[in-house]
């Protein structure tokens, strides 16, 4: 399974041409791709329009949207958090961590275009591409 981070969606949704687009665009109907609650949340409250926002929620309806977070990764969260910090790591936002933390616990591997990530790569085995 392929999560794909809000970065990415991001300029997807934007028509940017990067790497990391291109990578998803090879993905689509190829790959299973997941769609966390809270990326859609985050996708979905920087569109300007109404409008925008329902057409841009059905698109991204097309994948399987899951919940990244309960009491158990919460819980692991916040241990990823301490770790990266003893090592001098502190990771900017929570939702990262949250993200992160759901694709070491769930097996995914994560489409992302966002520097938060690389040290749970790094330290704690997230898959990344």
């Amino acid at each position: 399974m392929i999560v794909v981070d809000t970065s990415v969606w991001i300029d997807y949704l934007n028509g940017d041409i990067n790497q990391k687009v291109i990578a998803l665009r090879s993905l689509i109907g190829r790959q299973p791709i997941l769609v966390g609650d809270i990326i859609l949340c985050e996708v979905l409250q920087g569109l300007q329009s109404e409008r925008e926002a329902r057409a841009v929620e059905a698109a991204l309806r097309r994948f399987e949207i899951v919940s990244m977070l309960n009491s158990r990764l919460a819980v692991e969260a916040a241990a990823h958090f301490r770790t990266l910090r003893a090592r001098g790591i502190t990771v900017r936002k929570t939702i990262d961590l949250i993200i992160g933390t759901f694709c070491i616990a769930n097996d995914c591997t994560l489409l992302h275009d966002d520097r938060d990530f690389n040290p749970m790569g790094h330290y704690l085995g997230l898959r990344m591409m």
